[in-house]
């Protein structure tokens, strides 16, 4: 019951791309275009600007943003709690969540479920990208959610929720607030983490595409979770990439701070990842109230 077209707008700026919404809503990047200026006709303002090959929100772009996301959430609340007047769950879902997704997404989604389903009992086992596949391709969850990017001819894979990966350091770092180029990586000391994680697998790959081979990289140490890399960070001059998701706290609380890097970005999605075949009632609902 989304109002469609706030729905475009909603993917585009969430995305900050029509070509992704388009892939992702199935319609034509004219077709996008034309519903974004249509709204942008609608309340006279624009809602967008263009910087070079991306876009960014202007402030009226973000203050709809703002309000579709809760309008978004109240449909979304009506129409499961009207399902559940007619329906009744019941059952077990054992989920596998990659340790990014589980410590910093995951509860909200959970808590926001257990209200409407509490017949219906959760199990949420944590590990990284390679355990959870490993778990799901043994039958010992029904569903996992994933940050990496390598895909298995095993499962089913469904987008989650868009993630930018940052390189951060501690707020009174001395090139904080500084623009670096790639090549300056070099000469920096980072953290990453642990082999099998699906943040160390994507910000590889992507520093590979730029010609930086991250085993040239002053590794100091590799830590086995965003928790521990955080802390460390508070405690030296090292800097370390990690997911906006886990820092959002620590940047709103001036502990971090993001470290830009000149003409690079790291963006990705989360995915679900599913035991290829037809999904059981559970898993289905689960899905549509977590997307």
């Amino acid at each position: 019951m989304f109002d469609y077209r706030l729905k475009v707008f909603h993917t585009v700026a969430s995305r900050l791309s029509f070509t992704k919404a388009s892939e992702e809503l199935h319609i034509s990047q004219p077709a996008v275009t034309k519903h974004i200026k249509e709204i942008e006709t609608q309340i006279g303002a624009k809602l967008f600007d263009r910087k070079g090959t991306s876009i960014q929100l202007t402030q009226s772009g973000k203050i709809l943003y703002e309000h579709a996301e809760k309008i978004r959430n109240i449909y979304r609340d009506m129409e499961f709690e009207i399902s559940q007047i007619n329906q009744q769950h019941k059952g077990k879902l054992i989920i596998g969540a990659s340790t990014t997704v589980a410590q910093y997404i995951l509860p909200e989604i959970l808590a926001k479920f257990n209200t409407y389903y509490k017949d219906i009992k959760i199990e949420l086992l944590t590990g990284n990208t390679e355990t959870i596949s490993t778990l799901l391709k043994e039958e010992k969850i029904d569903l996992g959610i994933i940050e990496g990017e390598s895909q298995s001819s095993y499962f089913e894979y469904k987008t989650f929720k868009p993630d930018e990966i940052v390189l951060a350091a501690k707020s009174d770092h001395p090139l904080a607030h500084k623009t670096l180029n790639l090549k300056d990586l070099y000469h920096l000391d980072l953290i990453f983490r642990e082999q099998g994680s699906g943040t160390l697998e994507f910000i590889q790959n992507r520093l590979k595409e730029k010609e930086i081979n991250i085993h040239e990289l002053n590794t100091v140490m590799q830590l086995g979770s965003s928790e521990s890399i955080k802390n460390y960070l508070l405690h030296s001059e090292c800097m370390a990439f990690l997911s906006i998701s886990t820092i959002l706290n620590e940047l709103k609380n001036n502990i971090l701070t993001v470290i830009d890097i000149k003409n690079f970005s790291i963006e990705r999605d989360f995915h679900f990842i599913l035991p290829k075949g037809e999904q059981s009632e559970l898993i289905k609902l689960f899905l549509r109230f977590a997307e």
